[in-house]
């Protein structure tokens, strides 16, 4: 029993007060867990080994013994390997993040940009540019091509100013900041904004003149001002605005003319201010609203018109409620059936596509292994070309008869739409016969991690070290979402490299989930047939069949050695050196070889 201890004693991680980029934010402790779970994996295999060649019992027989070692204890003796595998976690963790990294431009603009703006009512808690970039997953933002374009943060409560570190977002085509408690000038630097087309500062307590260098604003469309406290005349600059097409400069204390090229805009509203319009103009001149109505129609012929739309959208609405009655008393009988000679037919369930085995057949030259990209525990999947040129998956199930037979199958494919991520594929449709099931998917061109990986053509671009770091937090939040946001839980099963897909911007999109057997909130586990790729799927799962969060943590954690090494989890070309074929018993002998060589 005290060699049991000891063993987990020696390879318990210590604790470690981070005072880096990742440690001072709570949002990484569930990613810290995943790491202290995944090692706690590293340590019970390297144990099993010990006491295999001991020829006594597994530490899995001493579970109940054992369960409070010091794996989080606070007694720390700096044993070699203990140091070996602390600095594996700070390789993955810390080492990707320092080596090579580009420092975020935008993230760091950001953050100093939230600050100035005083967000004391902590409106906005997940901007951290030390975790992820921007364009992963921060709120009220929208990218292109990996730059920030959109910056949306209207009725925040924000109490602050502007700061010129907004002029870092080269590429920002929209910025919204309406109706916060926002003071000071309007500053001068936004006219280095070359791209910026929408600013709305509306209701705001804004004060001073409008600046003369916004007039050098050459891609400006829409500027709304409103509900502030300027003073002084429209700058003549704002009127040289060639793009303008909509104008609010209502309920402010500007004075003075107002330029007559600003009526030609599409829209423009002066109205709550002191400005007046050049003489001989027709009254009023103070606003336009964006759809211009004609006042040319008489009252009667208005009349008529209102009357005649009436009717025809009452009787409109009427035909709708009794197709939409049909077809949905139809729908319910028939959802899930094809129906022979109706090739083309499509029947909308909820946002998905119901696709005929025929269209598929077709898309994906009837399932030829040419079209294969891809293979795993629930089936085979083929790059597909739709007959509009849309470029598909095709997930071709093999174990499509399961238990529940066309409930289950159904109550699969509802669950695998709504649960709707930026980290996780998106279903768009499915295809279901007497003997075929299929699931349709938007295709990725830059195809998975593990091609990235280790399959790359000539020419082709590999994955750098930011990019890595990315995929791993990306398969870490989708993996997140599915165990604690979806209802019921989803347990992947089947999580590696091959199944992580690398959306236009490189970032993680987890794909394969929601084809295992769903797991009830109520229960840890479920035991059922075992599902997975070898060298990802847990010993204990391997043994007992039972699935739970903690397996899809020991496939993530297989990930991570494969990113950081861009090995197989399984490679039998190591047999030509060593015994083992595992990535993971490589690892572990490693480890092994180097505390025996500081030993010595």
């Amino acid at each position: 029993m005290h060699q049991v201890a000891s063993i987990f004693h020696a390879i318990s991680l210590p604790r470690i007060d981070f005072h880096d980029d990742l440690g001072n934010h709570t949002r990484c402790l569930p990613l810290l867990l995943l790491w202290h779970i995944f090692f706690w994996w590293v340590a019970t295999a390297m144990a099993e080994t010990k006491f295999q060649k001991l020829g006594r019992r597994s530490p899995s027989e001493y579970s109940l013994e054992v369960e409070d070692c010091c794996m989080f204890g606070n007694v720390i003796s700096w044993h070699p390997l203990k140091l070996t595998i602390c600095w594996l976690v700070l390789l993955i963790l810390l080492t990707i993040s320092y080596s090579s990294k580009e420092p975020d431009v935008e993230g760091e603009a950001l953050i100093d940009f939230l600050k100035v703006l005083n967000d004391s009512k902590s409106q906005i808690s997940d901007w951290n540019y030390n975790l992820v970039s921007p364009c992963f997953s921060w709120s009220h933002i929208t990218c292109r091509n990996g730059n920030v374009i959109s910056l949306s943060l209207g009725s925040k409560g924000f109490s602050g100013t502007l700061s010129p570190s907004i002029t870092k977002l080269k590429f920002l085509v929209s910025l919204e900041l309406q109706d916060n408690n926002l003071s000071g000038v309007l500053p001068d630097y936004l006219a280095s904004m070359a791209q910026l087309q929408n600013l709305n500062l509306a209701n705001n307590n804004f004060s001073g003149s409008i600046p003369t260098t916004w007039g050098q604003l050459p891609s400006l469309k829409h500027l709304v001002l409103r509900g502030n406290h300027l003073s002084g005349t429209i700058p003549d600059s704002i009127a040289n605005i060639t793009g303008l097409t909509e104008l609010d400069l209502s309920s402010n204390d500007l004075s003075g003319r107002i330029p007559v090229q600003l009526f030609s805009i599409l829209s423009f509203n002066f109205t709550g201010t002191r400005l007046t319009c050049d003489p001989g103009m027709e009254q009023p001149c103070v606003s336009r609203p964006p759809l211009p109505v004609s006042t040319r129609k008489s009252k009667l012929g208005v009349v008529v018109t209102s009357a005649s739309c009436g009717a025809f959208l009452l009787l409109s609405l009427g035909a709708m409620f009794a197709y939409l009655h049909h077809y949905v008393h139809k729908l319910k009988h028939d959802v899930f059936v094809d129906v022979a000679g109706e090739d083309d037919r499509k029947i909308s369930f909820s946002q998905l596509r119901r696709f005929s085995l025929r269209e598929l057949q077709l898309a994906t030259e009837n399932f030829s292994e040419s079209n294969m990209i891809g293979q795993g525990g629930f089936g085979k999947v083929y790059k597909g070309v739709l007959s509009d040129n849309t470029k598909v998956a095709v997930k071709r199930l093999t174990d499509y008869n399961s238990p529940g037979g066309e409930a289950a199958f159904q109550r699969e494919v509802q669950l695998i739409s709504v649960a709707v991520h930026r980290n996780l594929l998106q279903l768009i449709g499915f295809c279901t016969t007497s003997s075929e099931r299929i699931l349709v998917y938007p295709f990725m061109q830059n195809l998975s991690v593990a091609y990235r990986l280790r399959e790359l053509k000539p020419g082709e671009k590999g994955l750098d070290w930011p990019t890595r770091k990315r995929v791993a937090f990306g398969a870490a939040h989708g993996l997140e979402y599915l165990h604690e946001h979806c209802n019921p839980k989803i347990i992947h099963r089947d999580l590696k490299a091959a199944n992580i897909l690398l959306d236009d911007d490189f970032e993680a999109v987890l794909g394969d989930f929601g084809l295992a057997k769903l797991v009830d909130t109520k229960l840890t586990h479920v035991t059922t047939q075992v599902r997975g790729t070898m060298g990802h799927i847990a010993p204990e799962y391997l043994h007992t069949g039972k699935s739970s969060e903690k397996t899809d943590v020991f496939g993530y954690g297989i990930t991570l050695l494969e990113l950081v090494t861009g090995q197989r989890a399984v490679d039998l070309s190591r047999l030509d050196e060593e015994e083992n074929v595992l990535l993971l018993d490589h690892f572990v002998d490693y480890l092994t070889d180097q505390e025996v060589a500081e030993r010595e």
